[in-house]
């Protein structure tokens, strides 16, 4: 199923259409002050709050999403699997974040975050399968594009693994003000 994020691939903020089918029955929307609550609610959980350490007011999530859709960084979206909002997902062009200074990025470069909030669903495999439908869009969306990169904690274990078992590669570790990151990197193949 083919995902149209092209037009988002040059010039943020020009968010994806209202929701976007991905592979494998997600689907993506651009995250709004209504889903500030929501998105609040997930960043209070540990699982979250260990490695985001975003648990902000309804208030504040309003403002960064405002922020967000208005300027060039990235793109807050929803993500819902059989109609239920699962996941807090932000995509973001890297040469546009300080992620650019850390490793040597392609202009193209996507990179991706992903926060699941549904804890009856975390450690059930849709983490992996979320990422590699998120990174397949995206590659496809946008032929410039050759590679889609992660940041995760080195010591998130399990968000490491995820993004292992979706496709990215280890790169090895930047050392950000706020932790020591593992870049991981899904390259473009002859399928994606």
């Amino acid at each position: 199923m083919r995902c149209d994020v092209a037009a988002v691939s040059d010039s943020l903020p020009t968010p994806p259409p209202r929701s976007l089918h991905l592979d494998q029955g997600f689907d993506l929307r651009p995250a709004t002050a209504v889903d500030a609550a929501v998105i609040a609610g997930w960043m209070r959980q540990p699982h979250i709050w260990q490695w985001w350490q975003q648990d902000w007011a309804v208030e504040r999530w309003v403002e960064v999403l405002e922020e967000q859709a208005a300027g060039e960084h990235s793109i807050p979206c929803m993500t819902a699997l059989d109609g239920e909002d699962l996941a807090y997902v932000e995509l973001y062009r890297v040469r546009h974040d300080r992620l650019a200074e850390y490793y040597a990025c392609e202009e193209h470069d996507w990179g991706v975050h992903i926060a699941i909030g549904d804890t009856t669903r975390v450690g059930r495999g849709i983490g992996r399968r979320l990422l590699r439908s998120l990174a397949d869009a995206l590659l496809r969306a946008d032929p410039r594009c050759h590679r889609v990169v992660a940041e995760p904690d080195a010591g998130n274990t399990p968000s490491v693994r995820a993004f292992a078992a979706a496709g990215f590669e280890p790169q090895g570790e930047l050392q950000l003000p706020e932790k020591t990151a593992l870049l991981m990197v899904r390259t473009r193949t002859v399928e994606a």
